[in-house]
């Protein structure tokens, strides 16, 4: 009996004290917990992450990369940066949707033809291919599997796609390179009804939905734009204008903040929707799988 009753106060006092929470929980539990409060990254910029942060996200948890790259080149009366701007804000929008981080944006590109224009940069081809190639090696080298190129300048793509195409071979990787302006064609043309341009209507609109106070509608005049010249009709260096219409007659800026909101959404919703169903392809033919 004494026994017994011994047996039944340590029973006792083992739960009384394991509802205080006075005794570890095994090693089993701790780890449930800990998978259970799994907590998102500090930050999804991959900037202002510590190596460390960085050693333990990628590739176990996280595979998936957004690099921006754009230009420093005139836009109308939009931020010369608007090329990296844009992408910047759009990997920022999208980031916790496609679970990826965010390299840091390359804000140089290749604008020889607006390099006449105050605070244009334009990085020689023979420099600029190898450099964005080596960004994309790098990054792979890291631990990422998908590598998402997303371009904000026009003058960048052959670069890119060639980059792309040798970084995925040699490092089995896989890469998407998403021209924005060109994805969204459809989306310009249902929101302004009509085609956009080069700081016209699309951009002026994309940056004034996160950027309003960089936008000088006051300083734009409707003879500032022109259309772009059709193809081997002719050819201006420097161009002569910095908002460049796709069509004659079309896309000029229209500083409308409700229809900017609109396609700031309606962009990055196309966009993430790519990169998603980019990524469930590449998955279901298993190419370059590591999961």
């Amino acid at each position: 009996m004494k026994k017994i009753l011994t047996v039944l106060a340590a029973i006792a006092f083992g739960a009384a004290a394991a509802a205080a929470g006075e005794f570890p929980r095994t090693a089993g539990a701790q780890t449930g917990a800990a998978k259970g409060a799994a907590k998102p990254p500090a930050t999804r910029e991959m900037a202002l992450l510590c190596w460390q942060e960085l050693g333990e996200l990628v590739p176990a948890k996280i595979d998936t990369v957004l690099v921006p790259f754009g230009s420093l080149e005139p836009h109308g009366v939009i931020p010369n940066g608007t090329d990296s701007l844009a992408p910047e804000a759009m990997a920022r929008d999208i980031a916790v949707r496609v679970d990826a981080l965010i390299a840091p944006v390359l804000n140089y590109g290749m604008t020889d033809a607006m390099k006449a224009y105050p605070g244009a940069v334009s990085i020689p081809a023979e420099t600029y291919a190898p450099l964005a190639e080596a960004v994309l090696d790098n990054l792979a080298a890291n631990g990422f599997r998908n590598l998402i190129v997303l371009n904000g300048h026009g003058g960048n793509t052959a670069a890119l796609n060639a980059a792309a195409t040798r970084v995925a071979n040699a490092r089995r990787v896989r890469l998407l390179v998403v021209n924005w302006w060109t994805l969204a064609d459809d989306i310009t043309k249902s929101v302004f009804k009509q085609n956009g341009g080069h700081a016209g209507n699309n951009e002026t609109a994309y940056i004034q939905a996160f950027l309003p106070e960089h936008v000088h509608p006051e300083r734009y005049r409707p003879e500032m734009a022109a259309p772009n010249a059709p193809a081997g009709a002719y050819y201006t260096v420097p161009v002569a204008s910095t908002i460049l219409l796709y069509e004659k007659g079309q896309g000029y800026p229209s500083f409308d903040a409700a229809q900017a909101k609109e396609y700031f959404r309606k962009v990055n919703d196309r966009v993430a929707e790519l990169v998603l169903d980019t990524i469930a392809k590449w998955d279901l033919a298993g190419v370059y799988k590591y999961k």
